[in-house]
């Protein structure tokens, strides 16, 4: 515009002062108003987009869980770790576990870091001292970082008695929390309930570890020592307000309702339902 203007004073013919004094006039009306260049306002578009696409993507990548940590004794816990190793989100599946995730301060802290501080808080360590079992699981989308998370962990309790590590495949995890159960918890109600179908995920979910061990163990002598003998021979067998004779090969046949003996063709011997063996 000030160049429009010194071309339109030029071709007037006037005092120099004049033209001074009216230039002036202008510019103080106009305040040295210049047009400003048009702002690309696409380029600026372009790269909001980009910006928004970048912190989008990496919250994603950063609060997406690819292993997940679950730590059974009787506080169960699971720990979300992402794929940089970090703990994002952890989870109690009981009142024990509330109060243990309560009083650590673990998230965004290293994977090994945080299992470190749990098998070190007080009442991991008393719990272990009375002889408690511990058992860690690793579940993992990511195979290769599943592995090196799992040999980890590994190498974190391997000086720990009654602690036991495993790796899981990410599947079977849904089923446990389907139940409210973590994933360690679950793996031994099911096999507590293989013995006894009776039992409840409600019964199992404040056990703990050693109890749901023992209950299993106890289950398991017990099934083995009711299991009844077998035997080829021919038999008599005698019980209150009758008697009766049985011939043929299988089984010996035990009384109800009184008493009554097994006894073989050559006469060498009577054999009970638990397997014991005496002279006639």
């Amino acid at each position: 515009m000030n160049e429009k203007l010194k071309k339109a004073f030029d071709q007037i013919t006037a005092e120099d002062e004049l033209k001074s004094t009216t230039k002036e006039f202008i510019f103080r009306k106009t305040k040295g108003y210049t047009p400003k260049k048009a702002v690309n306002y696409r380029h600026l578009i372009s790269a909001f987009a980009c910006f928004v696409f970048l912190l989008i993507g990496g919250h994603w990548l950063y609060f997406s869980p690819t292993v997940e940590i679950s730590i059974d004794i009787n506080p169960s816990v699971e720990l979300g770790v992402n794929r940089f190793n970090r703990i994002i989100s952890f989870e109690s599946y009981n009142d024990d576990g509330k109060e243990l995730i309560n009083s650590l301060d673990i998230k965004y802290m290293n994977y090994s870091d945080a299992v470190n501080q749990i098998m070190e808080s007080d009442e991991i360590v008393s719990l272990l001292s009375d002889d408690e079992i511990l058992t860690i699981a690793v579940i993992g989308t990511d195979s290769t970082q599943s592995e090196e998370v799992f040999s980890t962990i590994q190498s974190c309790t391997a000086g720990n008695s009654n602690t036991y590590c495993y790796y899981a495949h990410s599947e079977e995890v849904e089923k446990a929390h389907e139940t409210g159960l973590s994933y360690g918890k679950y793996k031994a109600f099911l096999d507590l309930q293989s013995l006894d179908p009776t039992i409840t995920a409600e019964e199992v979910q404040n056990m703990t570890m050693r109890e749901i061990r023992d209950l299993i163990s106890s289950l398991s002598a017990s099934q083995g020592s009711d299991a009844e003998p077998s035997g080829n021979g021919n038999g008599n067998s005698n019980g209150n307000g009758g008697s009766g004779n049985a011939n043929g090969n299988g089984n010996g046949n035990t009384n109800t309702n009184g008493k009554g003996n097994s006894s073989s063709n050559n006469g060498q011997g009577k054999k009970n339902k638990w397997g014991k063996s005496g002279k006639e």
